[in-house]
């Protein structure tokens, strides 16, 4: 059996851009994906603070540092200045879980890391 568990998260992001002509996905900038084990294309579950909305879509890397960019539909569920989380899961067997331990990064306003767990 497997059970579905965070892998990672970058906590209160700040929504730096956005494009709603895009053809979708997130931007993250490349630290952070980094930073927390984050890749390009990995599904990712994305929780708008401001706002409440919720969606999934999939990372791109972004290279300027600290960009988090709504694209295509997800530009639609934010807007420059939301706090969201991004969140990945893994699946594990129910052995593997018992050691696993996400890796967490809680962001300030401008996007830089002030813990990393």
């Amino acid at each position: 059996m497997n059970v579905t568990l965070l892998k990672c998260k970058l906590h209160n992001a700040a929504v730096t851009a956005g494009d709603v002509n895009y053809q979708g996905s997130l931007g993250v900038s490349r630290e952070l994906m980094k930073a927390v084990g984050l890749l390009p294309y990995e599904k990712i579950l994305v929780a708008n603070l401001t706002n409440g909305e919720r969606l999934e879509t999939y990372a791109i890397v972004e290279e300027t540092p600290g960009q988090i960019v709504l694209n295509g539909a997800a530009a639609h569920r934010g807007q420059v200045g939301d706090r969201v989380i991004i969140m990945s899961f893994a699946q594990l067997t129910v052995e593997a879980a018992q050691a696993h331990q996400p890796r967490i990064a809680i962001l300030n306003e401008h996007n830089e890391i002030i813990e990393l767990k």
